[in-house]
């Protein structure tokens, strides 16, 4: 009779023994994604893990004997501003010596656990006829075009994306668990090729303390402005908020401008200019616009086209250093719609011919890319814009590049709403590079 009892009591705590949660492996990999630092044959994978662990790459190239190769980077600490003051660590691996060409598959982690296993294919100065996404705007709500991107990652047809400006909306939220959910999200995309990004508006939490964290590009700016090559291109990514978030300091505007000048000046050097005809710049806030929402782009002196005159001393705006250096490409987002500009400086359009507006321009190209899709949904347009603005788009989507040669580059819109059409598309021809290409 006493063991029956004793049966009995355990069955009566039986409830309370089986209702916690189960433990949570803090040491396991996640937020897996990619960057390239622009030195040939090498790719950084960075991740996430709550507790401290090694940082290790095992890889091998596409067929070989499974993970036969190793690397070791380290982990950084990152502390959210939070009210909770979350605690993650940041692990940057750098594997070099990389063949470009060919594929490689590898995992990230350590003895403490391991990611699934993923695949890239190495950058190079010398990679042909690069293919990208453009996009920006992408959250966790509403990310109406991840699954696409998702696709066309893992079947190979991009060599690399550029997330040009606001994450998750926002990183910072719920003590930067929203931020670890987009990491997560994106891993599907990022993952696989090199995940490349400049810093928006939704950033800025914190002194952009997040996306300065989670992300690890070129140059010793933490991300926030920076230069690399890749083919016939030479592609800078840049920093808008400089000009509107002087709270965190008025000298980020001209210590990023005078980077800007001297990254410009070495890239126009004869024998840089070259070897990489191209320029192209990618930046958060738009210059030209023609959304109805007062946006910055929306008025005539705007803060990234003119500068300001409010500060001491003045600050320079980037339409006339951009023209000056022969930028040829200028991408953008923050407006959350698609928008292709014709050749434009000073607010006046410079087609390069009636028949073929893009075919030799006289002033840059512009593209806003901003409808990946997020919790803001997309905006209006001014029924009544200027001359400048070619083709408007409120569809969900992104845009395709590639930097095919020397002379040519293609640009498509995809539509998401439109299941994958393209419903936009130009070719950039030139055969000349440089500011005496405008003459």
């Amino acid at each position: 009779m006493a063991t029956l009892h004793a049966a009995y009591a355990l069955l009566s705590l039986a409830p309370l023994l089986v209702v916690s949660d189960p433990p949570v492996v803090y040491t396991q990999p996640e937020q897996v994604h990619l960057s390239y630092p622009g030195v040939p044959g090498s790719m950084v994978v960075t991740w996430t893990t709550f507790n401290s662990t090694d940082s290790l790459v095992e890889y091998s190239p596409w067929g070989g004997r499974l993970f036969d190769e190793s690397a070791q980077g380290s982990a950084t600490l990152f502390v959210d501003s939070g009210s909770e003051k979350r605690k993650m660590y940041i692990h940057r691996v750098t594997l070099s010596d990389l063949k470009p060409g060919s594929r490689y598959v590898y995992h990230c982690g350590s003895e403490m656990g391991w990611s699934d296993m993923f695949w890239f294919k190495p950058l190079d100065h010398t990679s042909t006829s690069p293919s990208f996404a453009l996009y920006g705007d992408l959250g966790n709500e509403n990310p109406q075009s991840l699954a696409r991107l998702q696709k066309e990652t893992q079947t190979g047809i991009l060599d690399a994306i550029l997330h040009i400006g606001d994450f998750a909306y926002d990183m910072h939220e719920d003590n930067a668990r929203v931020g670890d959910e987009f990491m997560r999200q994106i891993q599907s995309i990022a993952a696989y090729v090199p995940y490349m990004t400049c810093p928006g508006n939704h950033e800025a939490t914190y002194n952009f303390s997040n996306y300065r964290n989670r992300f690890s590009m070129p140059g010793q700016s933490e991300s926030l402005w920076y230069s690399w090559n890749i083919g016939p291109a030479h592609i800078i990514s840049l920093s808008t908020e400089v000009y509107f978030y002087l709270e965190y300091g008025q000298e980020l505007l001209f210590r990023q401008y005078e980077w800007l000048k001297r990254d410009l000046e070495e890239a126009n050097k004869p024998e840089s200019r070259a070897a990489r005809p191209w320029i192209i710049t990618m930046g958060h806030r738009p210059m030209y616009c023609s959304d109805d929402d007062q946006d910055d782009c929306t008025t005539f002196d705007s803060f990234i086209r003119r500068g300001r005159n409010d500060t001491k001393p003045p600050a320079p705006g980037l339409e006339d250093l951009f023209y000056l250096h022969g930028v040829d490409l200028e991408l953008w987002a923050h407006e959350h719609t698609y928008e292709r500009l014709w050749p434009v400086y000073g607010d006046k359009v410079y087609n390069g011919s009636t028949e073929d507006p893009y075919t030799n321009p006289k002033a840059p190209v512009h593209i806003i890319t901003g409808s990946a899709g997020c919790r803001e949904r997309t905006d209006k347009f001014n029924p009544n814009p200027k001359d400048w603005s070619a083709f408007r788009s409120t569809d969900y989507g992104y845009t395709h590049m590639q930097v095919v040669n020397r002379t040519h580059v293609y640009l498509g819109q995809v539509s998401d709403d439109q299941s994958g059409k393209v419903i936009d598309s130009i070719w950039i021809v030139k055969e000349k590079h440089g500011y005496d290409a405008w003459l």
